[in-house]
């Protein structure tokens, strides 16, 4: 075992716990593990194996748990079970100097905060600094503080990567003498995990020297690297950023360049493209090719090359073609949005439908429905929906799958939804058979319209779990069971490259915003760009269909 790896899981769980408001007797013993165990003096894989780590001060029943699973699988499944209980982001922002457990919870019942780059945005706008006790000095220390902690961090994930990318965007374009600017590399592949960002600019003729000279003089640049046609800039924020330098003529072969991938771009030379001729626009990289042009998304060298010399490229599913908006959570279990809410939410964003997902009674982490609230809930729902203000709202659950691959409430319970979600949100440490197989009983459920969030994954945070997912997505085409493409942020999940095989099998995808409140509605196009990536047209996405579909195809399953 990684004694580093080992104590930043004990410190996870800690901190997991005190957000959760734990036993603080509990929160210091796992503490105090992790820091045992770091500085424990042997071979650590050994003293667990021998019995030898349960007689070490400082080791309890519970930790030792925890250090046995980490010998043995090289994971802990209470901490994933913590992850689902409580957002990623409040552990991250526990790391930022100056915010404990107290002050990270009020940020977040306060401004509805569960991330670095909202805790920034409200330490730069004046939220933060207004909240009892905090004030303009905490504020600023705080985003002092996130700059630190990216500094150390090299990979970030897609939404804060953009994020990045689209503030530097607006910046640059405001230099004298840039006449365009683009956002290239894997940020505009809609990549999950960003190394650095890439922009392509195009000055104007004669104007290369002077604005690498500007780029230089960047405020808050620590590190400046100039080349041929490029330029590198560090930030003290840790981003580093890569600028492609070009004029009106060569835009197009310079983005194309920069845009990748790097197996994309041989594939492309290939075919006689010159990386050295200009061309004004991308089109005519690729007519020069021989090609029609290639989405970003799909620029992988995975065989869009083939695909498109053969004429085979599909024509990608848009944002614009959902018409129900799925896998949100309300104020009756974890969300802050009513469903009222939820409904006119959903019609100003243009959804003509949305589908209310609650966490079902089994999820006590998550205040998950209970049984006998679910009337009260879908004569809401009825009541909503008689006033026709709002969309359309349709009556779902996010139902746990239990580790015998039953479902949370039981058949009666069910059958008074229009469609069930179901996930795993627990027990995450059986083995890859023992997991496909709680899958698999899952779906054998008619009542089972989606598969939530099939891997389990949390990106930079938590492995997929171990199955076997081409029998898992085999299994759904067969059965006609939707899997969900999650698109929180930290999820993702399933993975793009997962995407183009379930296609092949037929299966049907649903892309699920997993928002717990309205600004969560701000993911679906993120799980937009993870559906193009893996090669999904519209016809391919379950809430591409209008309700009297969505509603079928749930009927269809109970059929089965």
């Amino acid at each position: 075992m990684d004694r580093q790896v080992v104590r930043q899981v004990f410190e996870q769980i800690a901190a997991s716990l005190a957000i959760k408001g734990d036993n603080p007797f509990k929160i210091r013993a796992f503490e105090n593990a992790g820091r045992t165990l770091a500085e424990f003096p042997g071979d650590l894989d050994e003293a667990v194996r021998t019995g030898e780590l349960a007689n070490v001060e400082g080791i309890g029943k519970g930790t030792l748990q925890v250090a046995r699973e980490l010998a043995s699988t090289g994971r802990s499944s209470f901490l994933d079970e913590l992850r689902e209980q409580v957002p990623p982001g409040l552990v991250e922002m526990l790391r930022v100097p100056g915010l404990g457990v107290s002050k990270v919870r009020r940020i977040h019942e306060s401004l509805q905060i569960d991330s670095l780059p909202e805790l920034e945005a409200a330490a730069a706008d004046g939220r933060l600094a207004a909240l009892p006790q905090f004030g303009t000095k905490t504020a600023e220390k705080v985003r002092r503080g996130i700059a630190a902690l990216r500094r150390t961090d090299e990979f970030r994930l897609f939404h804060h990567a953009r994020a990045e990318a689209e503030t530097l965007k607006r910046a640059l374009a405001g230099e004298p003498g840039v006449e365009r600017v683009e956002i290239a590399g894997s940020v505009r592949r809609r990549c999950e995990i960003i190394r650095d960002v890439d922009l392509v600019v195009q000055h104007a003729p004669g104007g290369a020297a002077a604005l690498v000279q500007r780029l230089g003089e960047t405020p808050r640049v620590t590190e400046f690297v100039g080349a041929e046609g490029a330029v590198t800039l560090r930030f003290d924020s840790g981003l580093v950023a890569d600028v492609f330098l070009a004029t009106a003529a060569d835009f197009g072969t310079a983005w194309v360049r920069a845009t990748g991938s790097a197996a994309h771009l041989q594939q492309l030379e290939s075919l006689g493209f010159d990386p050295h001729h200009a061309f004004a626009d991308e089109a005519s990289v690729y007519r020069a090719a021989g090609l029609p042009w290639i989405a970003p998304e799909l620029r992988e060298g995975l065989g869009e090359i083939a695909a498109a010399s053969e004429g085979r490229l599909p024509p990608l599913v848009e944002e614009r073609d959902l018409k129900g908006f799925l896998h949100c959570h309300s104020n009756y279990s974890d969300g802050s949005t009513t469903i009222a809410q939820w409904s006119t939410a959903a019609r100003e964003a243009g959804y003509e439908w949305i589908g209310i997902t609650d966490h079902s009674g089994s999820a006590a982490y998550a205040g998950g429905l209970k049984a006998g609230d679910v009337p009260r809930q879908h004569e809401e729902i009825d009541a909503v929906n008689r006033r026709g203000d709002g969309s359309r709202v349709l009556k779902g659950v996010e139902a746990d799958i239990l580790a015998d691959g039953s479902l949370d409430y039981g058949p009666d319970v069910l059958d008074r939804f229009d469609f069930v979600i179901g996930s795993i949100h627990t027990r995450f440490g059986m083995t890859a058979d023992e997991m496909t197989e709680r899958l698999l009983r899952a779906m054998e459920d008619p009542r089972l319209t989606i598969l939530g969030h099939p891997t389990g994954r949390l990106l930079l945070a938590r492995d997929p779990y171990p199955l076997d997912l081409d029998r898992v997505l085999a299994a759904a085409a067969e059965r006609g069971v939707a899997v969900e493409v999650n698109a929180d942020p930290h999820r993702l999940d399933l993975d793009w490259r997962a995407l183009s095989r379930a296609r092949e099998l037929g299966v049907t995808v649903s892309i699920g915003a997993d928002a717990h409140s309205t600004a969560g509605m701000a993911n679906v196009p993120i799980g937009i760009g993870v559906a193009r990536k893996g090669g999904l047209t519209a016809p391919d996405v379950l809430n591409a269909r209008d309700a009297a579909g969505m509603l079928a195809f749930a009927r269809q399953r109970r059929r089965a």
